[in-house]
C-alpha cells in the first residue's frame, strides 16, 4: 500500500458521498482521477487489502429483519452444511467459532416473515436447529481504523 492507497481507505470510511458521481467527487478530493480511485478500490478488493466496500444498511428502519443465528455442525459436515446455509440469499456472513455452537452467519430479510423462512429452509435442508438471536438493542461504535 502506498500513501494513496492508505488516503483512499481512510477517506472511504465514513462521509461517502451521497450524490450522482460520488467516486468522482471522492477522486477530487484526493487530488487523483476517478479511474485512478476506482482501479485502486478494485486492486485494494483484489489483493484482500480490503475485503468489502459498500454501505452498511439498518434493515428493520427500512421494515427488514437482521438477526445473528447459530448451528451446532458436525465436524465431518462442516463444509457441507456451510455450503448450504450460504447458499441462500438471505445469509450475510458465515464464520467457523471453537465452539459447541460452531458456525454462526447473519440473517438478512426484507421481513420478518422471509426471516423465518430461511430458517425453516436451514433446517429443513441441514437437518440442524438454528439457534436464532436477534438484536435486542443497536450500539454505534463508530469504528475507523487508519491506514
Amino acid at each position: 500500500m502506498d500513501k494513496i492507497d492508505r488516503a483512499i481507505i481512510n477517506s472511504l470510511q465514513s462521509d461517502f458521498p451521497i450524490c450522482d458521481s460520488p467516486y468522482q467527487q471522492v477522486a477530487k478530493q484526493l487530488d487523483i482521477s476517478e479511474d485512478n480511485l476506482l482501479q485502486r478500490l478494485q486492486s485494494l478488493l483484489d489483493n484482500g487489502t480490503l475485503s468489502r466496500f459498500g454501505p452498511l444498511f439498518h434493515a428493520e428502519q427500512m421494515g427488514g429483519a437482521l438477526s445473528l443465528a447459530a448451528v451446532k455442525a458436525p465436524e465431518d459436515q462442516f463444509d457441507l452444511v456451510a455450503e448450504k446455509i450460504n447458499a441462500l440469499p438471505e445469509v450475510a456472513h458465515n464464520y467457523a467459532r471453537n465452539n459447541t455452537l460452531n458456525m454462526w452467519f447473519v440473517l438478512a430479510t426484507e421481513t420478518l416473515e422471509q426471516q423465518a423462512l430461511a430458517i425453516q429452509a436451514i433446517e429443513s435442508q441441514t437437518g440442524l436447529t438454528v439457534y436464532n438471536m436477534p438484536k435486542i438493542k443497536e450500539y454505534f461504535v463508530g469504528l475507523k481504523l487508519d491506514a
